[in-house]
């Protein structure tokens, strides 16, 4: 049959269909709920499907009622994947629904064929590979629009999550939300455990804990994250203390630089405060270091942190003379220091820890004693070494010796 003779038989065809698009559409929805699980349990009621499915068969129909047709229009499929994008229904569904609708349409233009006779249901053979690569037209256009929209709105939801995430950071700006309603917009809780993490971004353009949501929503973990040059910052919520060491295992598995934790906190509004501790947790590692570090909280910890200038002149009036001594030595008497005062003054048990004599642990003490500031039988003296010794067990950059 000449191809132009069966496209007008065809465009008869189509015409007799808009005639009762209004019952296609109808029958075209029902055929999607009876066959579809998810169409009966979703947010697209019956109304909404059936104008789809009549916006889309319409565009269709005018297409093939029209021989002399230019270009499709693909207005349909493009606001049917958008909508359905918007409503957070899988995309697999989507597709299976518009498979369904185009079945539905082909029997119903062969069953006007059939009717019509004579050559028409050759006509309609004829068209057939036509008609159906304007099916495959469809669903790649509504993919396309779905797909794009998705990823528009994981930027939007980037973005705003970003935007919340600064609010818990930096305190709540005039007209915007309080803390309560952050906590909500962000399906936290108020009250909770929370951990805010930081990290060192090293490659522009590259995450600097790359998969770790995924793998912080394998243990029920939620997380909203806030990207800055030179730093990522995370806000964490678990669902109860016995995450942390998960959290902190799943950080450290996917860490590509420095990276601090806070300690537990249990109300959102603290957590301007727990990223301070993170990030001189992060700040606390040597440059280019790849590891994590959580600092505890502790009243020596806060009182280091706030007085970083102050507690460095202290440690080094303190343990001045030591920290003048070659490496070796002053990392051996430091290190017998804190397991003397970990054993509460044992020799003996101090050397249990350190795998040497109670002697040596003896003549390392006396040698210490003599860059003190008085004898070890003083008590104001083993406080001060032992605030000077917590000190840089928290902040090793304390032992840095300052500048003049």
């Amino acid at each position: 049959m000449h191809a132009t003779a069966a496209r007008r038989q065809v465009a008869e065809l189509s015409r007799k269909l808009a005639a009762r698009i209004d019952d296609l559409a109808a029958d075209m929805a029902r055929n999607t709920y009876d066959h579809i699980e998810f169409y009966r349990s979703t947010v697209v009621g019956p109304e909404d499907l059936r104008a789809s499915m009549r916006l889309n068969v319409a565009y269709i129909i005018d297409h093939l009622a029209d021989p002399e047709s230019g270009a499709v229009d693909l207005s349909g499929p493009t606001e049917t994947g958008r909508r359905r994008a918007l409503q957070d229904a899988p995309l697999t569904e989507v597709l299976r629904a518009y498979r369904l609708g185009f079945r539905h349409f082909w029997d119903e233009l062969l069953l006007e064929a059939r009717k019509a006779g004579g050559s028409a249901p050759d006509a309609l053979l004829d068209a057939a590979s036509a008609i159906w690569e304007l099916a495959d037209t469809y669903s790649t256009t509504l993919t396309d629009a779905y797909r794009q929209t998705r990823a528009e709105r994981m930027v939007e939801t980037d973005r705003r999550r970003s935007a919340l995430v600064a609010e818990l950071i930096d305190g709540p700006s005039p007209n915007s939300e309080t803390v309560w309603e952050v906590a909500r917009i962000l399906d936290f809780p108020f009250q909770g455990t929370f951990l805010v993490v930081t990290a060192e971004g090293v490659t522009p353009g590259e995450p600097p804990l790359p998969g770790l949501e995924s793998r912080l929503r394998a243990v029920d973990v939620s997380s909203a994250w806030r990207a800055q040059p030179g730093s990522e910052t995370g806000v964490l919520s678990c669902p109860q203390r016995g995450r942390v060491d998960a959290v902190l295992e799943a950080v450290r598995s996917v860490a590509t630089s420095r990276v601090g934790v806070s300690p537990v906190y249990e109300r959102l509004d603290r957590t301007g405060h727990a990223l301070r501790y993170a990030q001189v947790a992060a700040e606390s590692l040597p440059p280019g270091a790849v590891a994590v570090r959580q600092l505890d909280d502790t009243p020596l910890t806060e009182l280091v942190m706030n007085n970083l200038e102050t507690t460095q002149r202290a440690v080094h009036r303190i343990l001045g003379g030591v920290l003048s001594l070659p490496e070796e030595d002053r990392t051996t008497l430091l290190a017998t220091a804190r397991a003397w005062l970990e054993a509460h003054g044992s020799a003996t048990e101090a050397g249990r820890a350190l795998y040497c004599h109670p002697n040596t642990v003896r003549y390392r003490m006396h040698r210490l004693e003599e860059f003190l500031r008085g004898p070890l039988e003083d008590p104001r003296i083993v406080a001060e070494l032992s605030m000077a010794l917590d000190a840089v067990g928290t902040f090793p950059a304390l032992l840095e010796l300052r500048r003049s």
